[in-house]
């Protein structure tokens, strides 16, 4: 598990941090949505122990990043917004085994089977990277990142400059990686993609709250298309349950309902 305990962190005088708490469980998809500049990337390179808080720690699997960052760095990777600035390789399986062969591991073409396999991208694997969709570059680069076999992902707006299609393969990536018992931190802007999380967090001016999609938002964060339509049925006098932020669960609602007399 990673647990931040009362981290807080400044840069040049400005907090970004402010006494920030929480988890991320393997096998648990954790949203965390936030306003620009309200701390989310930065909080990300302290997972992964690219900066260490001024005060509070970033504990992972029991060690603190203060005490071995380099540990966190191998149990915790990270998924940009552009897979161009992630992927070093032409060809899709060697950018999968450049990883795994820095860190000289022995299984390196088991590795790279293993990753191509959870995001369902066998097929790609002796294509040149440049010829793939915005989708499929991406998913190479969550690949990459599973070819290390960390514990956690942390993914940096993954579906920020796909399209529909792009989304879609990337949405369904990062459920096989839950799948596969990794804890995810899913950051992003789109609270339809939150919607598959397990857990939402909110990150305004530098602090962590969570997330009720059962109230008009406080942070300037939209609600799920779900959440905004129960909330809507409220607002007509139609009492359909609590939401649980799927279509499914919304339409089964609704199917219940008694017609008015």
């Amino acid at each position: 598990m990673i647990e931040l305990r009362q981290v807080s962190l400044s840069y040049d005088g400005t907090d970004v941090l402010k006494d920030v708490s929480m988890e991320i469980r393997p096998g648990e998809i954790v949203a965390l949505m936030g306003p620009n500049a309200s701390g989310k990337s930065t909080l990300a390179k302290v997972l992964d122990g690219l900066l260490i808080p001024r005060s509070g720690e970033c504990v992972v699997d029991g060690v603190s990043t203060e005490d071995d960052p380099d540990h966190a760095r191998l149990r915790t990777g990270l998924v940009f917004q552009d897979p161009d600035d992630q992927v070093v390789s032409r060809r899709v399986s060697d950018d999968l085994a450049f990883g795994p062969l820095n860190l000289e591991a022995p299984d390196v073409d088991a590795r790279v089977a293993e990753a191509l396999k959870i995001v369902g991208i066998e097929h790609l694997a002796g294509r040149d990277f440049q010829t793939l969709s915005g989708g499929q570059k991406q998913l190479v680069a969550i690949a990459g990142v599973l070819a290390m076999r960390p514990a956690y992902i942390v993914l940096d707006e993954p579906t920020a400059m796909l399209d529909q299609v792009g989304t879609r393969m990337v949405i369904e990536a990062i459920k096989a990686a839950r799948n596969a018992g990794k804890g995810i931190l899913l950051i992003t802007h789109d609270p339809d993609i939150a919607a598959i999380a397990d857990r939402t967090l909110v990150l305004k001016d530098g602090q962590i709250t969570p997330h009720d999609a059962t109230i008009s938002d406080t942070a300037g964060i939209e609600l799920p298309q779900v959440a905004r339509f129960w909330n809507r049925l409220k607002e007509k006098g139609i009492a359909v349950g609590q939401p649980d932020l799927s279509l499914e669960g919304t339409v089964e609602a609704l199917c219940r309902l008694k017609p008015k007399v």
